[in-house]
């Protein structure tokens, strides 16, 4: 009697009844279908630990854990972040950067804040903190790396801020080093000056730069900085006359102005000065305005205001 699975019994590769089925096809299609089951069983098992998946499988936890694997072109529609609520507390506060991209801080007393666990140096990072200041004696002390973004932050002085008034204030960090460097943005108060704070190009080493001028009132000069101290020519200057000077300056834009004080103090008062900005560079004008002609080594120091007309 012939096999139910194979009628023909094609080169014995399936069983016969009451018949020894020891070929040697019937042998290659059991290490086949092992072969099979195994490569099957392996590619199962690289899926459940690779994959990203909407719950956890059975018998297992729910791990969508990227490892920092790039993914992009990515559309994005009702997304929600962690948030993490840390109890109320002074003293120094580690802020883990892998806990959650939104944390609060409640204070009980003045705090100091560190970060923990920043993206590797190349790879941006941020976190948002809000921190709820319950008394006005209470300070926010800011690690030495938080260095850009802090002229115009409200209260603050050498990396501590202190608050006017009780209430949620939020901030932003930022760093694109792991760390070494960090951004601070203020996120619910303007960048205006407070009471006992100014506001201006203070505070950067090299922002501002020195030139004197040569030969005579009417030389140009060149100073390639925002803010600046210009040294006039002593040359003499007659009385009710006008000269003008080149300031060439890669920071001027035609749509800005320049503002220009006196600030030594021979014959103070007794000059007008007038700029007209042009793409680079800006047009000074000097008057002498007294009854006598003066040869003053006049000291002007100077600002660059960005504007626009449109």
């Amino acid at each position: 009697m012939t096999s139910a699975i194979n009628p023909n019994n094609i080169d014995g590769a399936y069983p016969i009844a009451g018949q020894p089925n020891n070929t040697q096809g019937m042998r290659d299609n059991f290490t086949a279908t092992k072969t099979n089951f195994q490569y099957a069983a392996d590619e199962i098992t690289d899926l459940q630990s690779k994959v990203v998946v909407k719950s956890a499988l059975t018998g297992g936890t729910l791990d969508n854990n990227m490892n920092d694997n790039l993914i992009y072109a990515v559309k994005l529609n009702d997304v929600s972040y962690t948030y993490l609520q840390n109890t109320a507390t002074a003293g120094t506060v580690t802020v883990d950067y892998s806990a959650g991209q939104f944390q609060y801080i409640t204070t009980t007393g003045s705090v100091s804040l560190s970060f923990a666990n920043w993206p590797v140096a190349g790879d941006a990072g941020s976190i948002d903190i809000a921190v709820n200041i319950t008394n006005t004696a209470y300070t926010l002390t800011l690690p030495a790396a938080v260095s850009l973004g802090t002229t115009g932050v409200q209260g603050y002085s050498a990396n501590v801020i202190t608050f006017a008034a009780t209430g949620t204030y939020q901030f932003r960090f930022f760093t694109a080093d792991s760390g070494t460097t960090i951004t601070i943005f203020d996120l619910n108060r303007p960048l205006l000056a407070a009471e006992g704070q100014t506001i201006g190009y203070q505070g950067a080493a090299g922002t501002g730069g020195t030139v004197t001028q040569a030969t005579n009132k009417a030389t140009g000069v060149t100073l390639n900085k925002p803010v600046g101290q210009i040294t006039l020519n002593n040359a003499s200057l007659a009385a009710a006359t006008t000269v003008n000077f080149t300031l060439t300056n890669s920071y001027i834009g035609n749509t800005d102005l320049l503002i220009l004080n006196q600030t030594s103090t021979a014959n103070a008062g007794g000059y007008y000065f007038n700029a007209i900005c042009n793409a680079g560079n800006a047009q000074v004008s000097v008057r002498n305005i007294m009854a006598a002609s003066a040869s003053d080594a006049v000291v002007l120091r100077y600002a660059v205001i960005k504007g626009e007309i449109a």
